[in-house]
Parts: structure tokens; C-alpha cells; sequence
């Protein structure tokens, strides 16, 4: 974070998050669990939303939070920070936020955040949260099939151990597809339509409250100039 704000490519995703939104003032929570609840982090969001249309707030799981799940229940957009990929899917998942989040995505929530935050929704990932090598993580939230690499184009170390664990059988990457979601210099966000009474959702599952194909193709052609 540089002159208290987020990260250029932050604020675009954030940005990019925002217009995902089905209404104009959305309810966005940050979830910076990943980076151990970073007070600069926190401060850093709320200076970033005060200037954005939208009601921010953040939810702490360290120290004793009070019924996390339910606070995520009524938001519109959760933004989830950088950081400890494998610690922030443990305390979630002993929080029940892992179930909180699977909720928000199936009742068409936007979800999304950078490196660990993009990390999380996928089958797999690639780590260092066990230390500077990087290693395969397989119990990501499965939110989204396969896997996924943050920083692939901005570290030269990610594109090889990536491209070296896909030839021993890791998951290969789910390429971004309109309206469903997108990803920028390690982040990734999305949203899924709420299912049909009766009805499985699948991918190609439109739903009521997606956007024109026409504005988030242009969305997502700007994030995939980024890559």
C-alpha cells in the first residue's frame, strides 16, 4: 500500500467490482483475513470506498468477532485482501465464513480481492503461504474449477512453477468468460446469478440481475489488457 491508498490495480478491480453491483449505493465488506486484519490495510480500504458510491465495511476475525456470518449476509460486494492464503481459508473456515461466502456466491453476490483474495475461490492455487517457495494449495474454497496463479506476469519465479505443477497434473486454469468473471495482475472477482426456483445453476445460467453483455465485455477487455 503506498500514500494510504490501495494499489492502482487494486483500485481498478475494486472499481470494476463496484459496477458488477445490482444497485447504485452497494453494501461492500472487506475481509482482510489474509493479511492478519492489517490496520493499514483496513485504513487503506475505508479511505479507497469514502471516495466511491457504496456503503464499505470490514469484518475483523481476529480477536473475538461477533457472528461474522451474519454480517456477511446482507452484503452486496466482499472484497478480500492480499496476504497468507492457507491461514485465512483455516480461520474461515472455523468461523463458518466459508459457508457464509458459498451463500453470498449462490445468492449472486459480487466476490473478489487480489493475490490471496483472488487465491481462495478457486479449487487450487498457487502459495508462499508456507514459506518463499511456492507450493500447491488443493482445498481452496471451489467456488470457482481449477486453478489459479496470482502475480503469473509481474514475478518471474510464478510462470514456471506454475507451468512445472500443471505438467505433474495440477488443475489447469479456468480462462475468464463475460459476465461471469475476470481477473487482473493477481485478483480475480465475479458474481453468480441466483439460481432459478427448481434449477441447478450451471455457468451459461443467466440470471435477473446480470448486466448488458455489451458493458462487461468492454469491462473485461480493459482487465485482460492488464494480464
Amino acid at each position: 500500500m503506498g500514500g494510504g491508498g490501495f494499489l492502482e490495480e487494486d483500485a481498478a478491480l475494486v472499481d470494476f467490482l463496484l459496477s458488477l453491483a445490482p444497485m447504485p449505493r452497494p453494501r461492500v465488506c472487506y475481509l482482510p483475513t489474509p493479511s492478519g486484519d492489517s490496520d493499514r490495510g483496513v485504513a487503506a480500504f475505508f479511505e479507497a470506498l469514502s471516495r466511491r458510491e457504496c456503503e464499505p465495511s470490514c469484518l475483523r476475525l481476529f480477536g473475538t468477532p461477533e457472528r461474522p456470518a451474519e454480517q456477511l449476509a446482507g452484503m452486496d460486494v466482499i472484497y478480500v485482501s492480499g496476504g497468507n492464503t492457507a491461514n485465512a481459508l483455516a480461520l474461515w473456515r472455523l468461523h463458518g465464513v466459508d459457508r457464509a461466502l458459498r451463500e453470498a456466491w449462490a445468492r449472486g453476490a459480487v466476490l473478489g480481492g487480489g493475490s490471496a483474495g483472488a487465491n481462495c475461490w478457486f479449487e487450487c492455487s498457487v502459495t508462499d503461504s508456507f514459506g518463499r517457495q511456492l507450493e500447491p494449495l488443493r482445498d481452496g474454497l471451489a467456488l470457482l474449477p481449477g486453478s489459479f496463479c496470482p502475480h503469473y506476469g509481474s514475478e518471474e519465479r510464478r510462470r514456471p512453477a506454475y507451468r512445472a505443477l500443471v505438467d505433474e497434473g495440477f488443475p489447469g486454469a479456468t480462462r475468464p468468460t463475460t459476465g461471469r468473471r475476470s481477473g487482473s495482475r493477481g485478483g480475480t472477482c465475479g458474481r453468480r446469478s441466483p439460481p432459478a426456483p427448481g434449477r441447478v445453476p450451471t455457468a451459461s445460467s443467466p440470471g435477473p440481475r446480470s448486466r448488458s453483455r455489451r458493458a462487461l465485455s468492454d469491462h473485461e477487455a480493459a482487465f485482460l489488457r492488464l494480464l
